[in-house]
């Protein structure tokens, strides 16, 4: 039977990620694997895990199995507010960081509507903002008539790069840009709805926005008078230089902002949250509750014991300084490795490397070539909106297993030298 016509309008905004076809493919424990983006394993607090179910048990019987309130049980809402310093009036539970983006992106955009974000930028946000059919746009190509004429906007742009050649076609008249992302200039930029960003150690590039580029975001949205959705999985995750402050302290009235248990916690319990004014939570609210009712309950009274027991702080410090280290080996063994005019950022925290190779290598052309030899990667241009940068790469360095970081980076240079 042909199902095509009984798919929705939706369906074919609808993106696959490059990186679940590379774990559908390919066994990651054969090859050496910087393509995903997991936390390392050694970091889950399996101990406390072991009598973790028991206390919770103990603690709130029946309750821990049961329905629970749409917006998160109170203790871990409660967990959270004192954590963060904000009312539990501000705090929603969301089943995963990446159903807090999904959320906000369906209350705030109509089809047609235009996101604004930094690039590159997290591909599964990208995934998101397409499937509601929504144009997004890189904020370094915006202009905002601010009385004294236009002016570029810049903020958040990796510093090394520059915009490469005209925009591809997909042969039927569209930009590469628009058929892969609808990626294509609003004639009016009133229907900008919000920007989505990634402050701390953005995702893929690894980079932190300064103090100076968050309060140009913030006023570019009042200017605009449009919220900011501000992803913060890996805030937790500093491993070196100054905590900045959050672009919610800056602009809490206009900013929702995303928490993550996956990076911190263990990402099978699927658990974020939202932390924003209360009239755009109420609505995030009446959306969840079409979508999954609540969150799962057993696992938000996993994650309240975990975190007011204070095992979450102990834990984050071992994991901290795993990463650390992992970060830093993996920079010593780029160093070893990679051929001159190979260039990467040095993030403060996260999970990811961005690399720049010279011109004239395409990092997708040589991924079946990598791939074959038993190395893998993300290419760069999957994160920016109109496909370019085709001579970038992300590389994760907390899941690949340690014994395999140096063979594979060597590997990796040595395909890379051999294409110079």
């Amino acid at each position: 039977m042909d199902y095509r016509h009984l798919f929705s309008s939706d369906v074919p905004s609808f993106m696959r990620s490059p990186v679940r076809e590379i774990f559908r493919k390919v066994d990651l424990s054969a090859i050496c694997s910087f393509a995903g983006g997991y936390p390392a394993a050694v970091t889950f607090p399996v101990e406390d895990l072991k009598t973790l179910p028991g206390r919770v048990l103990e603690k709130y019987g029946t309750k821990a199995l049961q329905y629970g309130a749409t917006q998160g049980v109170p203790e871990l809402r409660e967990a959270i507010a004192a954590r963060y310093g904000v009312p539990v009036s501000r705090v929603q539970i969301t089943t995963s960081s990446q159903q807090g983006i999904d959320v906000c992106t369906r209350i705030l955009c109509d089809p047609g509507e235009v996101i604004l974000t930094t690039e590159p930028t997290y591909l599964g946000a990208l995934q998101s903002f397409k499937a509601y059919r929504a144009f997004v746009r890189p904020i370094s190509a915006f202009t905002l008539d601010s009385g004294e004429g236009t002016r570029p906007q810049t903020y958040g742009h990796p510093r090394p790069y520059k915009r490469e050649g005209p925009i591809a076609s997909d042969g039927r008249g569209r930009s590469e840009a628009e058929a892969v992302w609808g990626c294509v200039p609003s004639p009016n930029p009133a229907r900008v709805k919000f920007i989505y960003v990634i402050p701390d150690f953005n995702n893929p590039s690894g980079e932190t926005m300064t103090l100076e580029e968050r309060q140009e975001i913030v006023a570019l949205a009042r200017e605009l008078d449009i919220v900011i959705v501000e992803d913060s999985p890996y805030r937790e995750l500093r491993y070196s230089g100054e905590e900045v402050p959050t672009i919610y302290s800056l602009a809490p009235e206009r900013t929702l902002h995303l928490g993550s248990f996956s990076k911190i916690f263990a990402p099978g319990f699927r658990l974020g949250c939202i932390i924003g004014p209360e009239e755009l939570l109420e609505q995030i609210y009446i959306c969840k509750q079409a979508l999954d009712l609540c969150p799962p309950v057993f696992d938000q009274y996993m994650a309240t014991e975990f975190l007011t027991s204070g095992a979450l702080d102990a834990n984050l410090v071992k994991t901290k300084a795993e990463y650390r280290r992992r970060r830093d080996l993996m920079v010593s063994l780029l160093e070893k490795y990679m051929p001159e005019g190979v260039t990467w950022t040095y993030p403060e925290g996260g999970l990811f490397l961005f690399l720049t190779l010279p011109e004239g290598i395409d990092t997708i052309e040589m991924y079946d070539e990598a791939l074959g030899r038993g190395v893998a990667y993300v290419a760069g241009s999957f994160f920016f909106l109109d496909g370019s940068h085709r001579n970038t790469m992300r590389l994760n360095f907390s899941f690949i297993a340690e014994e395999k970081m140096e063979p594979g980076l060597k590997l990796l240079g040595e395909i890379i030298k051999g294409r110079l």
